[in-house]
């Protein structure tokens, strides 16, 4: 009796007839022989890949154009693997720095329930990424007392404490560590002082403050595949400057500095930062895993393993509790922050007082609030000391200076961060009228 043309065979359960055609068990036997050979393709097409690395589509492109290796010739996708990897596209910043796709962070799920007005003192309680970058802030770090620079450097006393909240308060979570947040934030202005950043490009002859903020870009790009905490990218950039600062660097190495600096930045930051094959892999091949290990070597022997350098992102969350704003205003700033990071103009400018001047700028940008006795207070700056590089910092989100790298401004767009990078820039005369009514 012939099968049935809607019936199913079910021999790999050991329920098959043994009245069934001889034809169907050859056709059986075909449909393996092609699901073995498939499974063998897709198994060599991922053999690049370690279990931790991203999803990434298997076509791989270098950062640069002209700086590594993106003119080789690439492998072509088959429509299975694309399919496959559509959820997280590995890109990239081609020859000229533009990423051929934007729609990496739609790709992700957002968190189920987002209240837009959600407090800054609840905020431990959420990731502060919010999209692909699914980052927990080291909790250590939520509270601070930096010094007062160019005022008071001496702590208030009772009376002194009248103009402003005490936000040193017991507080329900444990991971905040109020009683140890003015010091924690002290020692880390003090760090800044350790770690200045010196016009290093007058003695780089083979690179330029453009390939930098092509790599920078590349970074954010990285970060965001990799989903690594902000911490960890800017404290990758700091690594790259402070060791351009002493070693000076081949355009064809750029790549690979800043690569390592990210597996170092890792190391340091993440719970489970990706190994050296990823790495590997997000250059294309470009360089061999001895030379991102000697690489790695150089860079901790050249700055004598001392790599807990202050970056501004950690600033910001404690200046958003001094004023009580919502997280919408906060990302602002770190928005603001973040385009700095690509910019070689303020990679001499000190974290805490970078990080005071973007959280200024975004409460002028939002206009509800100045420069209050306890942002003055637990900032260590007058509003006067900000005045100059808030002016600088709207220029930068007015007039792109690079309009082809568009990684962060991309990645701000998306809902997830409240779309601030869509946020309306001040106009320069009413920034500044608004400035001198602060005071």
């Amino acid at each position: 009796m012939p099968v049935p043309r809607n019936s199913r065979s079910a021999n790999s359960k050991g329920l098959r007839s043994s009245k069934t055609q001889p034809m169907e068990g050859t056709r059986v036997e075909a449909v393996r022989a092609v699901e073995s050979q498939e499974v063998d393709k897709e198994e060599t097409s991922q053999a690049k890949r370690s279990p931790s690395s991203p999803q990434g589509a298997p076509k791989k492109r270098s950062a640069f154009g002209d700086l590594t290796n993106a003119h080789q010739n690439q492998p072509t996708q088959s429509k299975k693997e694309v399919k496959g990897t559509a959820k997280k596209v590995l890109r990239s910043a081609v020859a000229h720095g533009l990423p051929k796709n934007n729609e990496i962070i739609l790709k992700k799920s957002a968190p189920k329930s987002l209240p837009e007005e959600a407090s800054v003192s609840s905020e431990s309680t959420v990731k502060e990424g919010l999209m692909p970058v699914q980052e927990e802030e080291a909790p250590l770090l939520v509270e601070e007392e930096p010094s007062v620079e160019g005022a008071s450097a001496a702590q208030p006393g009772p009376s002194e404490m009248s103009g402003m909240e005490n936000i040193e308060k017991v507080e329900e979570d444990p991971y905040a560590n109020t009683e140890y947040a003015k010091e924690i934030f002290k020692y880390m202005r003090k760090r800044e002082e350790v770690f200045p950043v010196s016009n290093y490009m007058v003695k780089q002859h083979d690179i330029t403050k453009d390939m930098r903020a092509i790599l920078v870009d590349w970074m954010v790009e990285v970060q965001e595949n990799f989903e690594l905490t902000h911490e960890t990218l800017y404290l990758a950039v700091k690594l790259v400057d402070h060791y351009l600062m002493q070693v000076v660097c081949l355009r064809d190495k750029l790549q690979l500095i800043g690569s390592t600096a990210i597996l170092i930045a890792s190391k340091f930051e993440e719970r489970c930062p990706p190994c050296i094959d990823d790495f590997l892999y997000i250059c294309d091949d470009a360089y061999q895993r001895e030379e991102l290990l000697s690489m790695e070597v150089s860079i901790l022997h050249t700055l004598n393993f001392d790599i807990n350098i202050p970056i501004a992102y950690r600033f910001l969350r404690r200046f958003a509790k001094c004023a009580h704003v919502n997280m919408e205003t906060l990302t602002l700033a770190r928005f603001i922050c973040e385009l700095t990071l690509q910019e070689y103009d303020y990679v001499q400018e000190r974290a805490s007082k970078l990080a005071a001047s973007c959280f200024f700028l975004a409460l002028k940008m939002k206009n509800i609030g100045k420069w209050t006795p306890t942002l003055e207070h637990y900032s260590g700056y007058r509003s006067t000391d900000l005045f100059s590089l808030v002016k600088r910092l709207n220029f930068l989100l007015t007039y792109q200076r690079h309009d082809k790298l568009k990684a962060v401004r991309t990645k701000y767009s998306h809902k997830i961060f409240f779309e601030v990078a869509k946020t309306p820039t001040l106009d320069m005369l009413k920034l500044e009228e608004s400035l001198k009514n602060s005071v």
